[in-house]
């Protein structure tokens, strides 16, 4: 499942409605909406993402995150490390690998390391356990 996918799969059970309802007025096909709903169809168009703000009535704050979780939502990602430290190649294929097999919490650890990369600015490395007790 994706991170869009569970959210609209969240929205639509929240407000009690049905998949094939929804799946008409946005012009798709119910399998193809549960398809996306499981996270078994690429990120969505911007315009099945338009109908699907419209359809919820979702706007500002709500509506960005939702545009954020779509983006965030290519169940086949590729990562280009091309010219990039050969650490960063490594990190990629043994994730690649490895992801399945990752545990609930090891993969919020992994997001928090990421979110708290993110929000500072290129220094020297943060140690692992320093990055878990900011978390």
């Amino acid at each position: 499942m994706t991170p869009f996918g569970e959210r609209v799969r969240q929205l639509r059970r929240e407000r009690g409605l049905m998949l094939k309802d929804m799946a008409a007025h946005l012009g798709v096909s119910s399998a193809y909406l549960s398809a996306l709903e499981r996270g078994e169809r690429g990120k969505p168009t911007w315009t099945l993402l338009q109908g699907v703000l419209q359809y919820f009535h979702i706007i500002w704050d709500e509506a960005d995150e939702l545009t954020r979780l779509a983006d965030l939502s290519d169940p086949r990602v590729k990562i280009d490390t091309a010219g990039a430290d050969p650490k960063a190649t490594l990190l990629a294929n043994r994730l690649a690998r490895e992801i399945r097999h990752l545990s609930e919490g090891e993969l919020e650890d992994m997001l928090a390391i990421l979110d708290h990369a993110q929000g500072r600015e290129r220094r020297a490395p943060v140690p692992i356990q320093a990055v878990q007790d900011t978390v």
